[in-house]
């Protein structure tokens, strides 16, 4: 891109490379910015300067290995003294300590690395998921203690995963900047990446909206999860009350329900909610929805031991096969951050201490699967076959295409196949003798124990 060659900020530091710092990396190399990407693990390092990613994403490895090998992305473990970059971008994880508070000490360790090394008239953006007032109470007194000119803005990445390169280059960038100065200059630089820049009043506006954007998805999965537990209480399908519900009907526009999870919904609430709460508000609404998101597995689990225990001839050492584990299927991905089939699993076991478990996933790797505590498959064939129990734990194409009456053949008897994810409609299925299909928020009518989600 020719305006680059006079563009004063071409020269980036992009400050860890995980799913946000390297989709973001990328992407600005392959538009023609100098980029310098930070990562301190070692093997993570390895593989990006091997041209190769540590994470599936579409288009990703490509271009990874077009700008490795153009000079346009370079990676290294730290900061060099004499680094020529003028903008830093922070996009350090943010994850969750143990008491449920988000962790900042990956934040501020880079904060103090950036003012250690940052020229005089730099320009920081924060790009990590953060409590509010993280970037003006923790970030800027760190930097401004060097006695240098800077720049500081809040500039949220927004993009979901399996679309980032595509968002990244489509979706209206948040800027707030801490003045009016860093707040151009934000903008300035994300007009190379996105054709909409959305200035906004503060870095606490920035903030907010990012953890509201995640906020407000999360509470309107809860809000489907919450009907599934209705209609199954009732004996209705939950698939059927939100399509017809909303069909040609504008004022409805309810999700199905599933599992919700992920690097960012299963903390951007607590983080949300942490912020607020020091500032003496309690978000309600935004806590009843992540306690019924939360509390989805053990509900799940409760009812499958209940059915089992009920059910004449089902063993005492089930085989138990989870299809998915990654945190969802569309678009496909192999993360693992935040899967709801952690405390699935963990509730499983639990209720079936006895049972032996597989999983088959279409992209996660077999290391990865055998880490989760899982034993791997290869084909959809052998998932089912002589097992007792089935859970669809993602919404991945694979899923909703296979011959699911087929595949249930291959099972042991009496057997259940528990659907998350409404993959399919009951009616349309015709399945073996003594083998059941179960949807979420579809169960039967008759004297089976129902979910409750209270």
């Amino acid at each position: 891109m020719k305006e680059l060659d006079a563009f004063t900020d071409r020269y980036v530091c992009i400050l860890g490379l995980g799913y946000v710092g390297l989709t973001l990396a990328v992407s600005m190399a392959d538009i023609g910015f100098k980029v310098l990407g930070v990562e301190i693990r070692d093997d993570v390092l390895a593989l990006l300067n091997n041209g190769q990613a540590h994470f599936h994403e579409p288009g990703l490895q490509e271009r990874l290995r077009r700008v490795i090998h153009s000079g346009n992305l370079i990676c290294v473990k730290t900061i060099p003294d004499n680094i020529s970059c003028t903008v830093f971008i922070i996009t350090v994880g943010t994850p969750l300590n143990s008491s449920g508070k988000s962790r900042l000490d990956m934040v501020e360790n880079v904060a103090a690395e950036v003012s250690a090394r940052m020229r005089d008239s730099s320009l920081i953006v924060m790009r990590s998921t953060v409590k509010i007032g993280t970037t003006r109470r923790i970030v800027y007194p760190l930097l401004a203690r060097t006695g240098k000119k800077f720049d500081l803005a809040f500039c949220p990445e927004r993009t979901l995963e399996g679309k980032a390169l595509v968002e990244l280059r489509q979706l209206p960038q948040i800027v707030g900047g801490i003045s009016t100065q860093a707040s151009v200059r934000a903008s300035q630089l994300f007009q190379f990446v996105t054709p909409t820049v959305v200035r906004v009043s503060s870095l606490e506006t920035a903030e907010v909206i990012k953890l509201i954007d995640n906020a407000q998805r999360d509470v309107a999965f809860a809000y489907a999860n919450e009907v599934a537990g209705i209609c199954d209480t009732v004996g209705v399908s939950t698939a059927e009350v939100i399509q017809a519900g909303k069909l040609g009907y504008p004022r409805t526009n309810l999700p199905m329900p599933g599992p919700v999870g992920g690097p960012c919904l299963e903390k951007d609430s607590h983080i949300l909610a942490e912020g607020t709460r020091e500032l003496g508000y309690e978000p309600e609404i935004t806590m009843a929805a992540r306690r019924i998101n939360e509390g989805q597995p053990a509900n799940i689990v409760s009812y499958l031991s209940r059915l089992t225990s009920v059910t004449k001839d089902f063993p005492t050492k089930p085989v138990i096969t989870l299809m998915g584990i990654a945190f969802k299927g569309q678009p496909p991905t192999d993360d693992l951050r935040g899967t709801m089939a952690k405390p699935i699993l963990r509730n499983l076991q639990a209720a079936f201490p006895n049972a032996s478990y597989r999983c088959f996933d279409p992209v996660v790797s077999h290391e990865d699967i055998k880490a989760f505590g899982l034993s791997p498959v290869l084909t959809l064939n052998h998932a089912f076959t002589d097992a007792n129990l089935v859970l669809i734990l993602n919404n991945h194409p694979i899923f909703s295409q296979m011959p699911l009456a087929d595949l249930a053949a291959f099972m042991s008897k009496p057997a259940f196949i528990y659907d998350l994810w409404n993959c399919f409609n009951a009616s349309d299925l015709h399945m073996p003798f003594g083998i059941t299909y179960i949807a979420l928020g579809s169960h039967s009518t008759s004297n089976l124990p129902s979910i409750s989600f209270s």
